[in-house]
């Protein structure tokens, strides 16, 4: 029984050092060094210490990787954020402040699920950090995606027509992910009249020239930095993969304004 109890509590214990991105190299060698000597000499033991302990096991584990994979998203920023990255902002529509320190640009697909989440969690960054942040939304419609290339077409042409009432568009579609997929341009149309957009130019800019340009622009720059998927964004030159929450997303938005005011 004495054997059993130790057994599992270093097991326990190494898998908590094991996913702590802190622990010394030496604590954690000399550790995994008792662990094994304990196992070879009473293996009978292990399949009952896992399975009466799977559920802690199981969130300590999911804990260590949680760290592991925070620790390996910021020290990539922290490569990142001395590595410029130009984008094409000519004719793109700006939410926030022209001289705004930190710039996050987003390659998005407004039928996303995640694009979405993502939506929610960048309007929450603009409304915390105030002036110190502005937001540029380029399209990224992916090819198998339904509709998602109509609703770029329609915002862009949106954003010709009135910038204010755009950016309205640009909320009301994400706010109704579900109804976009379902009924296409009819919901596009319905959604541009309520916010008081002139609907009959706006079908005709959204099959314009112009308007394809700058999507086809955005698609291409998506692509030539690698981008693959939605949502990615540029925190500055930071880039970000996927949907992170708040507390994640704005420590890139911190990394990047310590180093804007560094600059200074």
């Amino acid at each position: 029984m004495f054997h059993k109890a130790l057994i599992a509590a270093l097991l326990i214990s190494f898998c908590l050092f094991a996913g702590t991105a802190s622990a010394a190299e030496e604590s954690d060698a000399k550790l995994k060094q008792q662990l094994e000597t304990i196992l070879q000499e009473h293996p009978e033991v292990l399949m009952n210490v896992l399975r009466e302990n799977s559920e802690e096991l199981f969130l300590i584990m999911r804990e260590g990787s949680q760290k592991a994979q925070r620790k390996a998203i910021t020290t990539q920023w922290n490569a990142d954020v001395d590595v410029p990255k130009t984008v094409n902002l000519k004719n793109r529509l700006v939410r926030g402040d022209a001289d705004s320190p930190v710039t996050i640009v987003a390659f998005s697909d407004f039928t996303c699920p995640y694009c979405e989440q993502a939506a929610f969690t960048v309007n929450t960054i603009l409304k915390h950090y105030g002036k110190t942040v502005r937001f540029v939304f380029k399209n990224f419609p992916l090819a198998s995606h339904e509709h998602a290339r109509t609703a770029s077409e329609y915002f862009v042409a949106a954003a010709m027509q009135d910038k204010e009432k755009a950016w309205q568009l640009y909320d009301a579609i994400f706010a109704n992910r579900s109804v976009l997929i379902a009924d296409g341009e009819a919901f596009l149309k319905d959604t541009a009249a309520t916010v008081g957009l002139d609907v009959k130019r706006l079908e005709a800019d959204a099959k314009s020239t112009a308007v394809k340009t700058i999507i086809d622009e955005d698609i291409k720059e998506a692509q030539d930095f690698g981008f693959s998927g939605t949502p990615y964004f540029l925190v500055n030159n930071i880039v970000i993969r996927g949907a992170l929450p708040f507390d994640l997303f704005s420590e890139a938005v911190d990394l990047a304004l310590d180093h804007a005011n560094k600059k200074k």
